[in-house]
């Protein structure tokens, strides 16, 4: 954007005003006034040349707040929308989050108002680092994304912009670091390290350099992230960042920590510490005295322990830092078991496991997969009205070209478009449902905490030295993961594959009862297996109510019974029969938890057996018996599946 003559003088002569001054450290607010009062007079919208006048100033809260009160008098939208982003900036560094939303959101309206793309994905990618700096993931996702969607439509693109990319890859790389996505991590940051390399940027290539370290500590590569954290020591000492020094010196002293150096990593986390209270950075504060409590714990200077991590503890509940609680309740269990309190040492455990179980639900994969659809759905939405354009601009013509048949035929065209456009939503509709049920059943099959639960059990075995056990059920395992996603891309299985696949269940699931449960399948002569289509895993959320309603808090002997039948040329019939406790006493356990979590797979169940069923000729049942003795004591639960046969399955059986 062009300057006029008169202004571009005064620009000149204000920049030579700025170099001059800069010489002398006490640049007083009176002289920053009038510096100011220059640029709002020019009203520059270029985000660079704003950056290099004001970047010496940016932390000093009075001067930015000056700069901000005197643009908005003005109408000077580009320069208030600069000064509430490095407001934002300090509040987010003290760790004052409302705050810094509040200034980051109101920054970017400012520049979307002036349309000054620059400015509005700086705003976006500020707002995303402050969410995720809440561990509210979510949220900070869809800041990055806008961030970097606009930042890519811009042609050409200015420094500002390709930063402002370089910002939004790397936070998705903190995403995918979050979601435990090392490798898709690491990749995102080396894609925003190369731009940083080629502007220069050494703030940066120290951020995406310690990024790169954690993704690796994380992966066990411990020699590879310490050197990536002293190159990102290196760049922070180039630029003088306290912030920076701070975070990769509890980052080595951390690695030190790990390798058993822990006399070495004491000095590194007081350096921490006391340039932590310096900055004031709440978040930080806490992680220093969190990794100061560790290491003393690793040194068995126990005096100093608790204090440290109670100060840790005591930051993190008043801002709200989750991650912090997270380690430092963990740190709290193994120093109370290591002084002998193991009532608090399993109480912290809990909070521990509790809050992480919390957080990581928070960090679902779901909501990456729903996001990008949404962001799929949205270009089919921009192709729809590029055609609906396309063809308002063809009726305009034929008007003018006064064609009647012409008209005619475009109209019964539209007609017939229009139409087909109905049909194809209706179909979309019920796709979209279909493919919605099969999402949700792979998420319930592949629980994260099955895995997680049926690895622990394995990696025992392994601990205890019980190899064949290990070999043994990890094969058991792999054949049902693989099992479950094959049938995950199919919508029918035979009856057949889908025993095998419960059987591999229950294998998995009964090394967590100690193999105590019998499991037992009955399969009537006349039922042909391979020839019978159902839908696919649709019997394990009844075995998985069995075993953890029924069973789980039943002791002595343990059964799960299913039997096969055909008694009609219309249904199979699939009975689950357990001796648990039956549903009136698991009903009154549930409520007596304390953590209450709603079961959606029954639902679930229901729905895909319902769409099974649309076009046959009967209809599924699910019929629920409680069992008792003959003195009216429960004995257990009988489900009864009747579940339609296909044409195709009748004629063969």
């Amino acid at each position: 954007m062009p300057f006029h003559s008169t202004y571009y003088s005064l620009f000149i002569k204000v920049f030579c005003f700025f170099i001059s001054m800069s010489f002398y450290q006490g640049y007083s607010q009176n002289n920053f006034e009038t510096l100011a009062d220059s640029i709002i007079d020019i009203k520059t919208s270029n985000y660079q040349d704003i950056d290099n006048i004001f970047r010496a100033f940016k932390t000093d809260t009075l001067k930015m707040m000056y700069l901000s009160k005197k643009s908005k008098e003005t109408n000077y939208y580009e320069g208030e929308s600069y000064a509430l982003n490095m407001i934002g900036i300090v509040y987010r560094n003290l760790s004052l989050y409302d705050k810094a939303i509040n200034a980051h959101t109101e920054a970017q309206q400012l520049a979307k108002k002036t349309e000054n793309i620059e400015l509005e994905t700086i705003s976006l990618n500020m707002l995303g680092v402050v969410y995720r700096r809440m561990d509210a993931i979510r949220s900070a996702l869809d800041y990055h994304k806008q961030a970097l969607d606009l930042a890519e439509t811009a042609n050409p693109q200015s420094l500002a912009l390709k930063r402002s990319i370089a910002v939004s890859q790397n936070s998705m790389g903190n995403i995918y670091l979050a979601l435990k996505q090392y490798d898709l991590a690491i990749r995102l940051f080396q894609k925003s390290l190369t731009i940083e390399v080629g502007s220069d940027n050494k703030l940066g290539l120290a951020i995406n350099y310690h990024n790169i370290g954690y993704a690796q500590e994380a992966k066990g590569l411990l020699k590879s992230a310490l050197n990536n954290y002293q190159r990102s020591l290196k760049y922070n000492n180039d630029i003088n960042s306290e912030i920076g020094r701070v975070i990769c010196y509890n980052s080595i002293a951390g690695i030190y920590i790990k390798q058993g150096r822990n006399k070495k990593a004491l000095p590194l986390i007081n350096s921490a510490l006391k340039k932590a209270l310096n900055i004031n950075d709440q978040y930080y504060i806490a992680t220093s005295y969190l990794n100061l409590g560790l290491v003393n714990l690793k040194l068995n200077n126990l005096k100093n322990v608790e204090k440290n991590l109670n100060t840790a503890l005591n930051i993190a509940e008043k801002y709200n830092l989750k991650s912090s609680k997270i380690e430092t309740y963990k740190t709290l269990s193994e120093y109370n078991n290591e002084v002998g309190n193991y009532k608090e040492a399993l109480n912290y455990y809990k909070k521990h496991i509790e809050l992480d179980n919390t957080l990581t639900n928070e960090r679902n994969l779901q909501y990456v997969n729903d996001l990008i659809i949404k962001y799929e759905s949205e270009k089919k939405n921009n192709q729809i009205k590029a055609l609906a354009n396309e063809n308002e601009l063809v009726k305009i013509r034929l008007a003018q070209n006064k064609r009647v048949l012409i008209l005619c035929l475009v109209g019964i065209a539209l007609i017939g478009a229009i139409l087909f456009i109905l049909y194809r939503q209706h179909q979309l509709r019920n796709e979209k449902k279909i493919i919605t049920l099969e999402q949700e059943m792979l998420r319930n099959q592949m629980n994260p905490h099955f895995i997680f639960n049926s690895l622990n059990s394995i990696k025992l075995y392994i601990i205890n030295n019980e190899k064949e056990n290990a070999v043994y059920y990890l094969n058991k395992f792999s054949k049902l993961i693989r099992k479950i996603l094959i049938a995950s891309t199919e919508k029918e299985i035979s009856l057949e594959n889908e025993l095998e696949t419960m059987t591999l269940y229950m294998n998995i699931e009964n090394i967590r009862f100690s193999n105590k449960i019998h499991y037992n399948v009955i399969i009537d002569e006349n039922v042909s297996l391979s020839n019978i289509k159902v839908p696919s895993l649709i019997l394990q959320p009844f075995l998985e109510n069995a075993l953890w309603h029924g069973l789980s808090s039943k002791n002595g002997e343990k059964k799960i019974s299913l039997q096969v039948s055909k008694n009609s040329n219309k249904y199979v019939t699939i009975s689950i029969t357990d001796n648990g406790i039956g549903r009136v006493a698991s009903q009154k356990i549930k409520s007596q938890s304390k953590l209450q979590r709603k079961s959606v797979g029954l639902n679930i169940t229901k729905a895909r057996l319902d769409n099974f069923s649309k076009n046959l000729n009967a209809q599924y049942s699910i019929q629920i018996e409680d069992l008792y003795s003959d003195n009216n004591t429960p004995t257990g639960t009988k489900v009864i599946v009747k579940i339609p046969l296909k044409n195709l399955a009748s004629k063969a059986s």
